[in-house]
């Protein structure tokens, strides 16, 4: 096991503080494109414009980005290693050159995360966001196989059918999922992206690469490090987990407790011990009685059962996303306690408006990325290699045999089953015609200085996970981010941009002190 040289950055941050907010549901498990779109804010821009078709030596679908050359082309990749037979698919990438005079001093290869989530139209939001890192750098934005231009992937699949269904319905769209792909499905891995970034970076002429992961992409960007360790010069991971995580997401259950409490005290709106009590008696509430949401989806109504799992679900995913995005309100997250304490005391009106939100407000991206790689590659408490009926009986042995304590105030099965990437979801992938999991053991990786954020508010990617990404590598520099969620660069202050950026110029943290300056989320007041 390597050692990491750990830089903390902490806060206790005052009650008074007023800026925070609610963001937009943006996309499953780990993934988040609005840090890119919406994480500065002192910076206006509008969606990346097409150029025109038939400008020589630039594709039509070439995004502009006002003040900076993009370049954009088309690579035929193999859809499978070794097997020419399944034939090629076509990988695009854009690269935004930077605007100073001169060659440029590297070339950062940005993940948004996802798996699933493009950067080609996304282009000016993105150059807006790393304006500055882009004075000098120029940007890498490719769109991982089987999304955006790289040859969309479906399977009739949406987040919102998704998301909402009940667990075994998430599982048969899982299994569905992968007859629609039939042999396509092993050609979408995290191995398989990263050779695509490295293929685009040797068509480039670039020596090394400056790998910036966000969510997912902390996944994503170890494999590629490991695989090609010496064409890395540094890396940046935010919101990161590792390779070899827990697919029972037992740290994120613990977070979920320690979170309430934090915006708690900080805020001074509501009792801590309070709120893990009320969250406690929530769950156990759901799991005999849960509640029916009904929703306008789509021109019609939709009613959701609201279970044990699914209040899992929304601890685990959206409640700290977006955190910064709106300053001033109290978004998902800062609604929870009162919601919390009014349905433990009999009330379901609170949070029954706060789950009608979130079903109207989930999107309806096809998920066919998201369930080939998480399923293909994640790690499982079950042998891939065995039938459905023993994969199960395994599972259910993990559950069993794990601590109930590991996961706070939620049952095992309840919290395991809120796992949109994690927990039973994947059950039913099929043995035959799909990739073999994503080896955990990464013997590979280079001696280079690498970056950890962290938001000390974040449900999904928890700051536990965080530090066991940085102890993956020998020189990495951990920084959590008070009062953020995920990812910490959506916090308000522009703060954690500002140390990536000096980070990614110089492969040392420098001054971390404005993150005292990030101020708390605001909390919907609970009666005493």
């Amino acid at each position: 096991m390597t050692t990491s040289t750990m830089t903390t950055a902490t806060t206790t941050a005052r009650p008074d503080g007023t800026a925070s907010g609610r963001g937009r549901r943006i996309g499953l498990a780990a993934a988040s494109l609005a840090v890119l779109t919406a994480v500065l804010p002192l910076t206006a821009v509008s969606p990346a414009q097409a150029a025109p078709a038939g400008v020589e030596g630039r594709p039509a679908w070439c995004p502009t980005v006002p003040g900076y050359r993009v370049d954009c082309a088309t690579m035929r990749r193999p859809q499978v290693a070794d097997e020419p037979g399944l034939g090629t698919i076509g990988v695009s990438y854009a690269v935004v050159r930077h605007s100073r005079p001169g060659p440029a001093l590297g070339t950062v290869a940005l993940n948004p995360g996802g798996p699933g989530e493009t950067l080609i139209d996304r282009a000016e939001q993105v150059a807006g966001a790393l304006e500055g890192v882009l004075d000098d750098y120029d940007l890498l934005l490719l769109d991982p196989r089987g999304t955006g231009r790289s040859g969309r992937l479906p399977c009739d699949v949406t987040e919102r059918d998704y998301r909402w269904a009940p667990r075994a319905e998430q599982r048969e769209a899982v299994a569905d999922c992968a007859e629609e792909l039939g042999p396509r499905a092993r050609a979408y891995t995290s191995a398989a992206t990263a050779d695509d970034i490295d293929a685009a970076r040797e068509r480039l002429g670039v020596p090394r690469l400056v790998l910036y992961g966000l969510s997912y992409g902390t996944y994503l960007m170890p494999v590629y490090a490991d695989r090609h360790p010496e064409r890395v010069e540094k890396m940046v991971l935010s919101g990161a987990y590792p390779v070899a995580f827990d697919s029972l997401a037992r740290p994120g259950a613990q977070q979920v407790s320690l979170t309430l409490r934090r915006i708690c005290e900080r805020s001074g709106s509501c009792d801590a011990d309070t709120a893990v009590h009320d969250l406690a008696a929530v769950t156990e509430r759901l799991r005999n009685r849960p509640l029916r949401v009904t929703a306008a989806v789509g021109g019609e109504r939709r009613t959701v059962l609201f279970t044990e799992d699914k209040l899992a679900n929304l601890m685990y995913e959206p409640a700290t996303r977006g955190i910064g995005l709106h300053p001033g309100g109290p978004g998902l997250l800062g609604a929870l306690p009162a919601a919390l304490h009014a349905l433990a005391a009999g009330n379901e009106g609170p949070l029954t408006a706060l789950v009608r939100s979130e079903i109207e407000s989930t999107g309806t991206e096809d998920q066919a990325s998201f369930l080939a790689v998480t399923c293909n590659d994640y790690t499982r408490t079950w042998d891939p290699d065995a039938p459905v009926a023993e994969r199960r009986r395994q599972y259910r042995a993990a559950l069993a045999a794990a601590d109930p304590a590991d996961f706070g105030a939620f049952s095992a099965q309840g919290w395991a089953a809120g796992q949109t990437d994690g927990g039973d979801n994947c059950l039913n992938w099929p043995r035959r015609g799909t990739a073999r999991p994503q080896p955990t053991d990464l013997e590979h990786l280079p001696d280079v200085p690498v970056l950890v954020l962290s938001g000390d508010l974040d449900t999904n990617t928890p700051e536990a996970n965080s530090r066991l990404s940085a102890a993956q590598f020998k020189r990495s520099s951990f920084v959590s981010v008070p009062n953020s969620g995920h990812l910490p660069e959506m916090e308000s202050t522009g703060c954690a941009v500002g140390i990536s950026s000096h980070f990614i110029r110089t492969g040392d943290v420098g001054d971390t002190s404005c993150v005292n300056r990030v101020p708390p989320v605001p909390v919907v007041p609970v009666p005493r």
